[in-house]
């Protein structure tokens, strides 16, 4: 088949999860052309995996200090650009289109009469997940922001409905032991000055914090890294603990490599407000609403979690796909869920 694959590219785990996906399709022999939008290509890394690409604006999301903008978001939008590139692009060729929350690529499948697939975290609340309060306007933003005809989505748990779990790449690359006193930090949307004034005070522990840095230096026992994939797995893999904002890949990365999570969710953005209630109701991290160094001395004293072993949901979702039975969401899910065990430590 011809795929036309969109990826929402605001955030580092849609570019991850897509990457595994585009890959597993093209080992099938599909022809896959990318379409990335809602991010300054200055600003993309490690994409090389999603050739051959194109870089759209599209659409996205304004955030300061940890907290995402409304007012500051819609003055941002360009929607007649966003519809000028719509119609614009030529999609005859393609035989479905496949969205991880691309709203560019969801609208061309619409306007062209494509069988459309969404795949990600974001189609789970399709379904009655935890919430972490009734957000109308939030809601009915995931429901219309990149519409499809199948949804696949994705969560910690099924929850008792057609979801899958989280996919994972890099799955035969984990690091054989790790470093007690190491922390990983990835707060994108927070004041990285802030961060580093916190966590230089806490002695006890050595923080690989990744950030918009032009080359990797340390500060005492803040190590600061650029952006970079590989650097990036490799602290996770050899880390005790991940703190991070609420993002659901990078703390189903944490969870499947037994790291202990504290997740401080981007205020105002029901996805990782309700990411992080579903995470403390399942007893799979701690939450913080605010960055506060007592806390993290006192999650730095918890013992590691056991791993959850997804399977390679990735290459199981590439042949569901290849099937061409688009209808059977349930049987996929069902199917995946069997094998995903957690290895007892």
């Amino acid at each position: 088949m011809k795929i036309l694959y969109g990826v929402q590219a605001t955030g580092n785990g849609h570019i991850s999860r897509s990457r595994a996906v585009v890959t597993a399709l093209k080992k099938r022999g599909h022809e896959v052309y990318v379409l990335l939008s809602g991010r300054d290509p200055r600003q993309l890394w490690d994409i090389d995996a999603f050739k051959p690409y194109a870089i759209y604006r599209g659409l996205t999301f304004a955030t300061s200090a940890g907290q995402l903008k409304y007012g500051r978001t819609i003055s941002g939008l360009r929607l007649m650009r966003f519809y000028r590139d719509i119609a614009a692009f030529r999609a005859e060729a393609f035989d479905v289109v496949i969205t991880d929350f691309e709203p560019l690529t969801a609208r061309i499948a619409r306007r062209n009469r494509i069988p459309s697939i969404g795949l990600g975290h974001q189609y789970a609340f399709r379904y009655p997940v935890p919430l972490a309060k009734r957000d109308p306007l939030a809601l009915l933003v995931l429901g219309c922001f990149a519409p499809v005809d199948y949804a696949l989505g994705l969560h910690y748990h099924h929850y008792q409905h057609p979801i899958l779990p989280p996919i994972i790449a890099d799955l035969d690359k984990r690091a054989a032991s790790c470093d007690s006193r190491k922390v990983l930090v990835y707060l994108p949307f927070e004041d990285i000055p802030a961060v580093i004034s916190m966590l230089s005070a806490i002695r006890e522990a050595q923080f690989y914090c990744y950030a918009s840095v032009k080359e990797a230096h340390d500060e005492g026992n803040i190590h600061l890294r650029p952006f970079s994939r590989r650097s990036f797995m490799d602290d996770l893999k050899s880390c005790s603990g991940v703190i991070a904002n609420a993002g659901f890949t990078l703390t189903s990365e944490a969870l499947h490599l037994g790291k202990k999570l504290l997740v401080k969710p981007l205020a105002g953005q029901l996805e990782q407000t309700s990411n992080a209630l579903a995470l403390q109701q399942l007893n799979l991290g701690m939450v913080i609403q605010r960055l506060d160094a007592r806390v993290v001395r006192d999650w730095l004293s918890l013992p590691s979690p056991d791993p959850v072993d997804y399977p390679d949901v990735a290459g199981e979702v590439a042949a569901w796909i290849s099937r061409g039975q688009w209808n059977t969401v349930g049987d996929l899910a069902s199917r995946v869920w069997e094998m995903v065990t957690v290895k007892r430590r």
